[in-house]
């Protein structure tokens, strides 16, 4: 192997090196996560987590009444509004009450993430914990 292509090898060793690190990071706490809906700056990352957790909770779910499964689209809009305010509004199914406002705050957040698929909020470093606004944290 020539200097050169030595040369190159370690500086492409070190780049990888570097961005490996820079995700190597901790999920962030889901209790600093901002509320999300109408008026918000919605990140499209949280709501596509609502969006999806939502979804396994309507697929899930029981109830005759359950509205259709939102797009995963990422954008806030009025079906994903009007299934928050369905999930809000049915909390007797996990004993909570919540007022049907349609935004997804902490209370919201902790009832999604209660009843979201356990692949995305099952734990304290899955990959929804930090968009969706909780109560919870580690």
């Amino acid at each position: 192997m020539t200097k050169r292509n030595y040369g190159r090898g370690v500086v492409a060793a070190a780049m990888a090196g570097a961005a490996l690190l820079g995700l190597s990071g901790t999920a962030g706490a889901s209790p600093s996560a901002p509320t999300l809906g109408d008026g918000y700056a919605d990140n499209t990352h949280a709501v596509w987590c609502v969006q999806h957790n939502l979804n396994h909770f309507l697929n899930t779910t029981n109830q005759a009444d359950h509205p259709a499964p939102v797009a995963e689209d990422g954008i806030w809009g009025p079906q994903t509004k009007s299934a928050v305010q369905w999930l809000q509004s049915h909390t007797f199914l996990s004993g909570r009450s919540l007022l049907p406002d349609g935004f997804v705050g902490p209370l919201t957040g902790n009832a999604i993430i209660s009843d979201g698929d356990p692949y995305y909020v099952g734990s304290y470093d899955a990959y929804c914990w930090q968009y969706i606004p909780t109560t919870y944290g580690p």
